[in-house]
């Protein structure tokens, strides 16, 4: 496997991206997880025919799932799998380093209700998702996209927001954190303007115990950045 192995790729002319797509470099270790690790933990979100995702065919049961999007490099969704074991979690990334490192993450914990996507969440959303199926939807630190021509590719605008939020059922929980402050004003914004979303503590939320404190967390917090949490609830 060389160091720019890929899963697939998505349509030419397809939506455009929420992430920047980059050149991955992958250690031994990390290349031999993906080969070793990918073909029973993980699958490609590109193309559209596959249909409905199979949970039980994915994890074995029928549980409540929650949808990580830009996992990163995977220490918050393991973390969190491993101390809520009666809800299974789907990773979504685009970067294989990130992946990989989960994927050990998974393996080293003997975790069993965590698999992983290779791609574009929004794509995974709109073509594999049926509406009403998800738990919560956790986007931890997503791209703040801090130019002003980027910001059409932030995540957080209200119309991936209402897709996320149809994907949800009724009670479901949108959970967004971010350490870029400009961000933050725009997620709550964005939030409380779609009618179908509550936000119950009328602003920030105070920082769930739940979320764990990642590296990136961490450098965000020696460099003086304020973390927001905002948390809403879908209500119809």
């Amino acid at each position: 496997m060389s160091d720019d192995f890929t899963f697939g790729a998505p349509e030419p002319h397809g939506p455009l991206r929420t992430f920047h797509p980059r050149r991955a470099t992958l250690g031994p270790a990390r290349r031999e997880a993906l080969e070793r690790l990918w073909p029973t933990l993980g699958f490609s979100v590109h193309g559209t025919g596959d249909g409905p995702l199979d949970r039980r065919a994915l994890f074995g049961r029928d549980a409540p799932l929650v949808l990580e999007i830009g996992s990163g490099m995977g220490e918050a969704v393991a973390a969190m799998a491993a101390a809520d074991p009666g809800r299974d979690y789907l990773a979504v990334e685009a970067h294989l380093p990130g992946i990989a490192n989960l994927l050990l993450l998974v393996e080293a914990a003997g975790l069993t209700n965590v698999r992983v996507a290779h791609g574009d969440a929004l794509e995974l959303l709109r073509h594999r998702v049926p509406e009403g199926s998800l738990d919560a939807i956790h986007v931890f630190f997503p791209d703040p996209w801090p130019k002003k021509r980027h910001h059409k590719r932030r995540i957080v605008q209200p119309d991936h927001v209402a897709l996320m939020r149809s994907r949800l059922a009724v009670g479901g929980v949108l959970h967004v954190a971010t350490d870029w402050a400009p961000y933050a004003e725009v997620v709550l914004e964005v939030l409380a303007a779609d009618p179908g979303l509550e936000n119950p503590h009328g602003g920030p939320a105070p920082r769930p115990a739940h979320r764990p404190v990642t590296s990136f967390e961490r450098r965000g917090l020696d460099l003086g950045h304020e973390i927001t949490d905002v948390v809403v609830r879908r209500v119809a």
